[in-house]
């Protein structure tokens, strides 16, 4: 790891983002449990009624720090340990807290459009639009000269579906928040790419 230029400078967004989300995972745990509804909806998950009608717009932002249960949350912070630092490492610290938030923000967005348009509401959670926003860099690597041989666009689409497959077949997986944060992620990096701070990285790959 110390040999590898992504961890050239500590990950530290990354490690503070891991941290708010397990530290909310127990603040659910004490209040009654993860997996409760009734708490998830205290403490801020996403339900379009509430946006909608209420007006509960904060629910866009809360709702990717929560997560129903241990497995959920595992999975979750084990992908963006993952990711996290390659974004840090190309757009900076700043610039990684913008995808996150970008990817979570447009995840919750298409859900809540689709949801409006069905009228089949559920109640969501989670950090994974966000961790979708995350992966999005990948695509932006496979397009970047000295980048794209070691993230060939056939190995990146490949990882990208793999990760999506999941939700074709398990409905308690949003595949909106999945797609929207995605896409939301994508349009990020590509506006972030004039502004992108440079850090000091090796560029030997």
């Amino acid at each position: 790891m110390d040999n590898n230029p992504i961890y050239a400078r500590k990950p530290v967004i990354t490690y503070l983002l891991i941290a708010a989300n397990v530290l909310l995972w127990l603040l659910e745990t004490v209040a009654g449990g993860s997996d409760n509804i009734d708490v998830a909806m205290k403490f801020g998950a996403l339900y379009t009624p509430y946006v909608m009608q209420y007006g509960q717009w904060w629910r866009l932002i809360t709702s990717m720090f929560l997560h129903f249960g241990i497995d959920h949350l595992a999975s979750n912070m084990i992908s963006l340990g993952a990711i996290g630092p390659y974004a840090e490492w190309y757009y900076g610290r700043a610039g990684m807290l913008v995808l996150y938030f970008a990817g979570g923000i447009s995840g919750n967005l298409l859900t809540i459009a689709v949801e409006n348009r069905s009228g089949d509401y559920g109640i969501s959670a989670g950090a994974s639009g966000a961790i979708f926003g995350l992966v999005s860099i990948f695509i932006i690597f496979a397009l970047t000269p000295g980048l794209r041989r070691i993230f060939p666009m056939k190995r990146v689409i490949l990882a990208i579906v793999l990760m999506l497959l999941p939700g074709f077949s398990d409905h308690s997986i949003s595949m909106t928040a999945h797609m929207g944060g995605l896409l939301g992620g994508f349009v990020t990096a590509l506006l972030l790419l004039p502004l992108r701070i440079h850090t000091e990285h090796s560029r030997g790959w």
